[in-house]
């Protein structure tokens, strides 16, 4: 499939100002299963300063800073993508190593795992309490598959908590939302996350989109998606699986 993705973001001021810098990370990654084919930055007002570099996990970061006095500030980033139309739930359904292998062979010292065990730390979001590790046991039961478990886990979530905007913000901790059972994407993942660190299995946060199909007869409206996110496990012999405890589905084709 191809795809245009059009990601705007507006900042509005209550009075001018004359400087600022930011930081962004708006171009989708290239990866096994989609190619980023073209990106246009736009930016208004235009920026003194723009650099483009790779950071430490290979995300494309683009810094601007503006020099000149001004009360909003437009970034527009459009970006055509080709995404292939296989997904990784029949790819990967088939493995059936258990889940504690998988964690036995990430603590195995030598470079194979070497990158993957960076994703074994807790960090200030996805932070491990009590609740978290016993929530996580209720689906990681001894013996079960990697793969199940972390579906089991996905569906879990999907039913366990409620969607609801504005509840959350992006600096509220894994901990916080599993004792409200309230949020949205973002929050959904640092849960998943934190869980499964909190066994010893390896896992990271994934931005992205996800395209989202109208009604039959109906037409799309412009603008109706938003950015998303989800989580994503690794397990030897078949890489990172995505799964998506907003929507209770491993990654698909229409995953961005």
């Amino acid at each position: 499939m191809d795809f245009q993705i059009i990601h705007k973001t507006v900042y509005s001021y209550h009075e001018p100002i004359s400087l600022c810098h930011n930081i962004a990370r708006l171009v989708p990654r290239s990866t096994g299963m989609q190619t980023c084919r073209k990106t246009w930055i736009d930016i208004d007002p235009e920026p003194g300063i723009i650099n483009e570099y790779e950071d430490f996990f290979g995300n494309r970061v683009l810094y601007f800073s503006i020099q000149r006095e001004h009360q909003e500030l437009i970034v527009k980033v459009t970006t055509e993508i080709f995404k292939s139309d296989t997904d990784n739930s029949t790819a990967n359904g088939n493995n059936h190593i258990a889940w504690e292998k998988v964690k036995q062979l990430l603590s195995e010292p030598g470079p194979a795992n070497a990158d993957t065990r960076q994703y074994l730390q807790e960090t200030s979001l996805t932070s491990v309490s009590p609740e978290i590790l016993a929530y996580a046991s209720h689906s990681f039961i001894p013996g079960r598959s990697a793969f199940e478990a972390c579906k089991d886990l996905m569906e879990r979530i999907h039913k366990d908590f409620e969607f609801q905007p504005g509840f959350t913000t992006v600096a509220i901790p894994a901990v916080e939302v599993m004792k409200q059972r309230k949020g949205v994407c973002q929050d959904f993942s640092h849960v998943a996350i934190a869980c499964l660190r909190s066994i010893g299995l390896a896992a990271r946060y994934v931005s992205g989109y996800i395209e989202t199909l109208p009604p039959e007869g109906t037409e799309k409206l412009t603008g109706v998606d938003a950015s998303h996110a989800w989580f994503a496990v690794f397990i030897p012999g078949s890489g990172w699986i995505d799964f998506d405890p907003t929507n209770n589905q491993i990654s698909l084709a229409q995953h961005i």
